[in-house]
């Protein structure tokens, strides 16, 4: 492994810190900038245990005294920071004392094949990035969000997919008529629907469709489903976050590929 340039910064003026300081408040600028920065350990071990190659490390000075020391010298390049300049680059209320910057080489080619999650205009972040790591843990390998979809690398998102997100195909920012590129079954929740999602074979590989937190699944995504199911719902509540319930239907779908 070649060994990184290591430098100190103290100016919060410093280029670098400029270009993550943009990254972190503006929640699409990794769509002009083309990179990433994602903060913690955990997110950062997340990234190299697929492979990733860090453009940069930055960390605090504490910590390059520290074991962290060892994961920032994984990056191609090192800047330490006293801690006042950490926290004014973090997007988190207690600062991690580690980030890396990585690439982003845009979304990736639709897969017609491949077991999805498709997102149709979720606007919360948290949502967002919740539905990524159930996608992650239950066998799903690509995730489509429609255009007025959050960013889905964005900061929030990031922190919520607790590192889902290296391990997904990611494509965004895509009209509904991109949908006719999938090859498998597109399956919908509605209240209404007569047969609940525990009740019947569900296909696989699928694409289950997670509409809007208000107004759910639009009519022209809906048009495209070969089928809508019920979530049960004994307690009598209207309806489940959309987290709660994507983590109901992709669970259901791996409870019966496995059972088979």
């Amino acid at each position: 492994m070649t060994t990184p340039s290591i430098k100190s910064i103290t100016s919060r003026d410093n280029p670098l810190l400029v270009r993550l300081r943009k990254l972190g408040r503006d929640p699409v600028a990794y769509r002009k900038q083309c990179e990433l920065w994602i903060e913690g350990d955990h997110l950062c071990k997340a990234f190299l245990q697929r492979g990733g190659v860090p453009l940069h490390a930055v960390v605090s000075e504490p910590a390059w005294a520290s074991p962290l020391r060892d994961l920032a010298l994984r990056a191609t390049g090192v800047s330490v920071l006293p801690e006042m300049l950490m926290a004014g680059i973090s997007t988190l209320e207690s600062p991690a004392p580690i980030g890396f910057v990585i690439p982003w080489s845009g979304a990736a080619a639709l897969l017609p094949d491949a077991p999805t999650v498709v997102l149709d205009r979720l606007q919360d972040a948290g949502n967002v990035g919740t539905v990524l790591r159930s996608a992650s843990a239950f066998g799903f390998t690509q995730v489509v969000a429609l255009k007025g979809t959050a960013g889905l690398w964005s900061p929030k998102v990031l922190r919520a997919g607790m590192g889902a997100h290296f391990g997904l195909s990611l494509i965004e920012g895509v009209e509904a008529s991109a949908l006719s590129v999938l090859a498998v079954p597109l399956l919908a929740t509605s209240s209404h629907a007569s047969q609940a999602i525990d009740q019947g074979a569900l296909p696989w590989p699928c694409a289950w469709v997670l509409g809007h937190e208000g107004e759910g699944v639009s009519a022209l995504v809906q048009s495209q489903c070969s089928q809508a199911l019920r979530i049960p719902q004994p307690g009598g509540e209207e309806s489940l976050n959309v987290g709660a319930a994507a983590a109901v239907c992709l669970y259901e779908s791996a409870r019966q590929r496995l059972s088979r």
